[in-house]
């Protein structure tokens, strides 16, 4: 199964704080105090792999709306697969997600980060458009935030679109063809995500 590097690479960049920390309830600062935040933590020579993954974990569950990406990325099948079958397949993809997020740890200090504007789509939805500067070794990222708001005093990441590409509907066209390639069977999904884990 592909690994996620483009949804590593960049949800990577969100994370910080050696506590839990209260972002701002703006998704425009919101996003900006977690990135700026991440390439500072990232860079922290104080801290080893080990503390930053757990810290990674424990910012991603409180910042990022695994359960709804969760449900995305199975596509049709959430509406049809037994609620048994959905309940398996929601826990092994938030270890999968977490798995993937602390697999590969990057520092990002000498990343200049900046947040261009905000763009309100709805109630439920803002775009937070920012861009990773150019540097050495690689050219400059322009990077959109979905940050799901339907609860005003708590904004969510759904969806990161890197150079105009959904990070959210890669993972689920990665999930559909292993779908299709099993009869639509979640059971096999499920033992690929675990693998994945396990490994």
């Amino acid at each position: 199964m592909k690994k996620l590097s483009l949804i590593l690479f960049s949800i990577i960049l969100i994370f910080k704080s050696a506590h839990a920390t209260n972002y701002s309830t703006d998704p425009e600062l919101f996003v900006s105090e977690l990135v700026n935040d991440a390439i500072s933590k990232l860079s922290d020579k104080n801290l080893n792999e080990q503390e930053k993954a757990i810290f990674i974990e424990k910012v991603a569950l409180e910042n990022v709306d695994i359960n709804a990406l969760g449900l995305y990325t199975l596509g049709e099948l959430r509406k049809t697969a037994k609620k048994s079958s959905l309940d398996k397949y929601q826990k092994v993809f938030e270890k999968y997600f977490l798995k993937s997020l602390t697999s590969r740890l990057t520092d990002y200090s000498s990343n200049k980060f900046e947040v261009i504007s905000a763009e309100k789509k709805s109630s439920n939805y803002t775009i937070v458009k920012s861009r990773i500067a150019q540097s050495d070794n690689q050219p400059e990222i322009k990077i959109d935030w979905r940050i799901y708001t339907k609860n005003q005093d708590k904004p969510l990441i759904r969806d990161l679109i890197v150079e105009g590409l959904s990070l959210a509907r890669t993972q689920k066209e990665e999930f559909a063809s292993i779908l299709n390639s099993n009869d639509n069977d979640i059971n096999i999904l499920i033992s690929k995500l675990e693998e994945f884990v396990t490994n």
